[in-house]
């Protein structure tokens, strides 16, 4: 596709979301106003940020990338471009006087693989300015775009692909198609458009604020496309989890700052009751040199939930409704009274090599006698099971040791106290039933960076950047390690990975950041 104004608009709006020039002054109509109603992807974006925002954006981009001034840089790349492709375009001269402060990006359809019927709308100041870069510019290899008009607006349609290109309520609106154009005037003329449903509405009330952009899915009109289907495997993966996608939004945001990068997210696709609790003090309590860690909260009472229906709807060909329980209490195994011991749960790795590495998962459970009795009972069903490799571990802790010739080193899960480690490896043990003492993440320089940085969030993962770069670099084949080396100056300044997660109401929320180093 090589029609000159699509690549003029979508890369000079591009261009300024990086700039940190001076606002547009007032602001003009949403842009989700122009979005046709059941839109099931929608993403917003100020290019134009002011004040705070507009210095961490330049302080990011000098810190991360090394640019003085990222938006310049842009500019004068598109220019560039534009001359290769026999155009001239001064971004200066054409483009920033009418620009406004808002752009949107609305899909009408989605076919279960791709999304279709895109409208671009982008705020202007300047309508006249903005309608005589049109003008200038809406013709392709075919020739000058052709006339049209619907509902008293007029507009132009390129004659090699059919994309059709106009001013709305003072908006540039840039659409696939002769009828997604006509979507988004009917949208904007008649209150037909996605601001106007509720499920946005109550969406995006989730949606960060001072964020620089932001995602709109509807993940229950995603699956209707898509031919309503969801397959019997995956439809019983979320009914054991708890998870209603059917009615489900979601919402992503991007909130820079002068040192990291934010992505919050909130969704109700985890129905009215999402697991949600503050782990940060057993995460704190995970090695010091682990390269990655996460927890969660109160395992067994979803893990319950989910055996629950398991066993009341079975599994087709292999154990009849309401016997899964049954059946392994007869040999021993209480899986409701080892649910109920379970509490939170947390996940360690460690090691900079693939030779060297570890990890192990700690369970939290509501005392001694149901860690150890937990733990005997699993062994119970292994032995009587006829696994291989299942070996009694003798010392201080309880449990045993499952080895194969696949894995380097030996499975084990063992109790001690309050605790059940199920390990990789016999040192992973160790430190996992003994989380809390000695050389512990609450200690570690980045990880108290990526608490502070996520503030009344609760930590509940972390990732140390440099040690997980050189995890990776080992482990990745050649092929691999050619695309990580384009990215290696971006990725050599992250010093962390941190992530959080809370509820308001019945949304889920998520708060995912990403430090560099000062």
């Amino acid at each position: 596709m090589r029609v000159r104004l699509v690549l003029f608009l979508a890369s000079a709006v591009a261009a300024v979301a990086a700039l940190g020039g001076c606002g547009s002054g007032d602001s003009g109509p949403d842009v989700a106003n122009l979005a046709p109603a059941g839109t099931p992807l929608f993403i917003e974006a100020t290019v134009r940020p002011e004040g705070e925002l507009s210095e961490d954006v330049e302080s990011l981009a000098k810190s991360v990338a090394g640019i003085d001034d990222v938006g310049g840089r842009i500019v004068e790349e598109i220019e560039e471009s534009a001359l290769d492709s026999g155009e001239t375009l001064d971004f200066e001269k054409e483009v920033e006087p009418w620009l406004g402060e808002q752009v949107g990006l609305a899909f009408r359809g989605y076919d279960g693989e791709d999304f279709d019927g895109y409208a671009f709308a982008i705020e202007t100041t300047d309508a006249g300015a903005a309608e005589g870069f049109i003008d200038q510019h809406a013709s392709s290899e075919a020739g000058p775009a052709s006339d049209a008009s619907f509902d008293d607006v007029d507009y132009k349609v390129e004659k090699d692909d059919g994309q059709a290109v106009g001013m709305v309520e003072e908006m540039l609106v840039l659409a696939e198609d002769e009828a997604t154009f006509n979507a988004v005037i009917e949208a904007a003329h008649h209150g037909d458009s996605l601001a106007g449903e509720e499920s946005f509405r109550d969406a995006m009330e989730g949606a960060a604020s001072g964020s620089l952009a932001n995602v709109f899915v509807d993940i229950g009109l995603l699956i209707e496309s898509s031919g309503d289907a969801i397959d019997p495997d995956a439809q019983q993966f979320l009914d054991l989890a708890g998870i209603e996608p059917r009615q489900a939004t979601a919402v992503a945001s991007l909130v820079p700052g002068s040192d990291q990068v934010e992505i919050e997210f909130s969704t109700n696709a985890l129905g009215e009751s999402p697991s949600t609790g503050d782990v940060s003090e057993l995460l704190g309590e995970m090695p010091g040199g682990a390269v990655a860690a996460a927890a969660a909260p109160a395992v067994g009472d979803r893990l319950g939930e989910a055996i629950d229906s398991l066993d009341e709807s079975g599994i087709p060909g292999e154990v009849p409704p309401n016997q899964f329980k049954k059946t392994l209490k007869a040999v021993g195994v209480d899986l409701d009274r080892i649910t109920a011991s379970i509490g939170d749960v947390a996940l360690f790795v460690e090691g900079n090599t693939e030779r060297n590495l570890t990890g192990a998962l700690v369970i939290q459970t509501t005392g001694e006698r149901e860690a150890t009795n937990t733990v005997a009972n699993v062994g119970l069903f292994l032995r009587q099971a006829q696994v291989a490799g299942v070996t009694a571990l003798s010392g201080k802790a309880t449990g045993f040791s499952v080895r194969s010739d696949d894995l380097g080193q030996p499975i084990v899960v063992a109790a001690e106290g309050d605790r059940i480690a199920i390990s990789y490896g016999l040192a992973a043990s160790a430190l996992a039933l003994r989380a809390g003492e000695g050389s512990t993440l609450s200690a570690d320089p980045r990880y108290k960076e990526a608490v502070a940085a996520l503030g009344d969030t609760p930590i509940s993962a972390f990732v140390a950047g440099p040690a997980a770069l050189a995890l990776a670099r080992d482990m990745l084949s050649e092929d691999d390690l050619e695309d990580l080396e384009e990215l290696r100056p971006f990725l050599d300044k992250v010093s962390f990975l941190g992530a959080g997660t809370g509820s308001s109401g019945d949304r889920t929320t998520a708060k995912l950041i990403v430090g560099f180093e000062k």
